[in-house]
């Protein structure tokens, strides 16, 4: 158990993913292939790819991710999902370069393929700032957190907002929404 908390102290699901990947559980690999594909498909197919490309691009990280954790000198400083999300857009925009198609994903015409430990550690302040938010969302309490959560993360109109929750009316709501709103940001913005 402490060679897998060596690997990942950030959590035991992907160590125990990284585990499997070593001693080729196919558990591991289907849980991989479900969980983390569709964000990969999103970036390649709103980044002028196919989906057919998404899925060698997929196939691919795969391959070269099962290659760097068969490696003993192997230590994963991120989430699983980030490192493979690297890796893969690294390759989708060499992909992109081979092809010499203008896309969304930089604004230089002559660019560089980024580091993965560059995209790594991006990945890993947006994963820090996500969980600060997590966190400070869930000490909001209620109605607060469900109402931002209904609004910001669902789209939920103002009206379903006020018929879920018994306001008067929806701009009832809307004030109750900016006050919490406020909250939220002190919360996030007090945390170390």
């Amino acid at each position: 158990m402490s060679k897998i908390r060596k690997i990942l102290p950030k959590s035991r699901e992907d160590a125990e993913i990284v585990e499997g990947i070593r001693n080729g559980d196919n558990d591991a690999i289907s849980y991989i292939y479900k969980s983390f594909y569709p964000s990969i498909s999103h970036l390649i197919v709103n980044n002028n790819g196919t989906e057919e490309e998404a899925q060698d691009i997929f196939q691919e990280g795969v391959m070269v991710l099962y290659d760097k954790v068969t490696h003993d000198d192997f230590v994963l400083s991120s989430r699983l999902s980030t490192f493979l999300y690297a890796i893969c857009r690294r390759l989708w925009l060499k992909s992109l370069s081979k092809k010499g198609n203008s896309f969304s994903m930089t604004d230089h015409e002559n660019f560089e393929i980024p580091d993965v430990e560059e995209d790594l550690q991006q990945h890993k302040e947006l994963e820090t700032k996500f969980d600060k938010m997590k966190s400070a969302l869930e000490s909001l309490g209620e109605p607060c957190s469900t109402i931002l959560r209904e609004f910001y993360i669902k789209n939920k109109s103002m009206q379903y907002i006020c018929d879920k929750l018994g306001y008067t009316n929806a701009d009832n709501a809307k004030n109750q929404k900016y006050k919490c709103l406020q909250r939220l940001k002190k919360l996030f913005f007090d945390q170390k």
